[in-house]
């Protein structure tokens, strides 16, 4: 399939959050210049859930089984980029000094809450007609990792990670009961797991590479069947900055690779960035090794505001020396971003 204009439109994925006030807005604005293009239709991430792991922030604060955690995290942050890197603040918690590891638990995380509310909207623009009858209703997850990584002290993550987990995993299962099997996706969003497989950021697991893939099998395989499965790769885009630049697409063809290797179920899609710059053969090359599973459809987020048609087309050319069949998206979220781009940045996806 050729990149130029006139040939056949490639399908698009909506990464997860959208500059937009409320989700009717988002579902009603995204179905109304992409269509059935959207195989997939997001939420938008609205509100307090902009800041992506950071509203989970509510699950600590106030929760009787932890405490905030003194020990000064900069050093955490020294090898990310720009906005990522040592000055941040990064306040962690722990397990208070009076609780049993064992006894740790989590009660509402909020996304069962809002997917849930978000899907009744969806329902009715679907029966409305402005949703297209065969869209699914996308609900974009943070993997517990993320939430180890940014918010827990690093000698108490063994024993949160699972009360954490399985509270999430809870929540997936409320999820997919509630809404129809048929008409569910669920993409877990793999950010933080991305920067300590790049040595980042740092865990408590020792093999590091052997443990990120075991997890993410993991939660993906706890995804019912019927409901579809897909995986965002990501190396962050706070204020259009990297915690890292991927050297090219090796390590996320080497992730990617491991899910498929391991998971027992069906994955319907798996996301990749591109950044803005690269449009040369080194960046795409390691995609020749790429082995996804047969019903696994490839994104590639290579479509950028900065620079356009003429950007995302040049790109997509570079793409597909080495991979001919992908969907095409953003590197990331678009829920950061001006509103005011956000039209701007539907035309490009429309237009290619």
């Amino acid at each position: 399939m050729s990149s130029q204009q006139g040939a056949e439109k490639r399908d698009i994925l909506i990464v997860g959050s959208v500059p937009l006030p409320a989700v009717e807005d988002v579902f009603r604005t995204i179905a109304t210049a992409l269509g059935t293009r959207v195989k997939r239709l997001p939420d938008g991430e609205v509100g307090d859930r902009g800041g992506w792991i950071q509203w989970q922030v509510h699950a600590v604060q106030n929760h009787s089984q932890l405490v905030v955690d003194e020990t000064d995290r900069r050093a955490d942050w020294q090898k990310a980029r720009g906005e990522y890197a040592s000055t941040r603040t990064a306040t962690s918690y722990r397990i208070a000094d009076h609780v049993d590891p064992a006894d740790l638990s989590f009660e509402n995380l909020g996304y069962a809450d809002a997917a849930l509310e978000s899907y009744e909207i969806f329902r009715s623009l679907k029966s409305q007609g402005v949703v297209p009858k065969d869209t699914r209703f996308q609900v974009s997850l943070p993997t517990p990792v993320a939430f180890l990584e940014h918010l827990i002290a690093r000698q108490c993550q063994a024993d949160v990670e699972g009360p954490y987990e399985a509270r999430m995993l809870t929540e997936l299962a409320e999820i997919a009961t509630h809404v129809p099997r048929h008409e569910l996706a669920v993409q877990w969003d793999v950010a933080k797991d991305m920067g300590v497989w790049e040595g980042v950021w740092s865990i408590f697991f020792e093999d590091v590479k052997s443990g990120i893939i075991e997890r993410l099998v993991r939660i993906g395989d706890a995804v019912p069947e019927g409901v579809e499965l897909g995986y965002h790769l990501c190396y962050g885009d706070l204020n259009h900055v990297h915690w890292k630049e991927p050297e090219d697409t090796a390590n996320l063809v080497a992730v990617a690779n491991g899910i498929a290797a391991g998971i027992g179920r069906s994955v319907q899609w798996l996301h990749m960035p591109v950044p803005r710059s690269r449009s040369d053969d080194a960046y795409f090359a390691p995609l020749d090794a790429l082995a996804l599973r047969p019903e696994t459809r490839l994104f590639l987020g290579l479509i950028h505001h900065t620079d356009g048609v003429e950007g995302t087309r040049r790109r997509m050319a570079t793409a597909e020396k080495f991979v001919s069949d992908f969907g095409i998206a953003t590197e990331c979220g678009m829920g950061r971003r001006p509103p005011d781009t956000f039209p701007e940045l539907l035309r490009i996806h429309a237009e290619v």
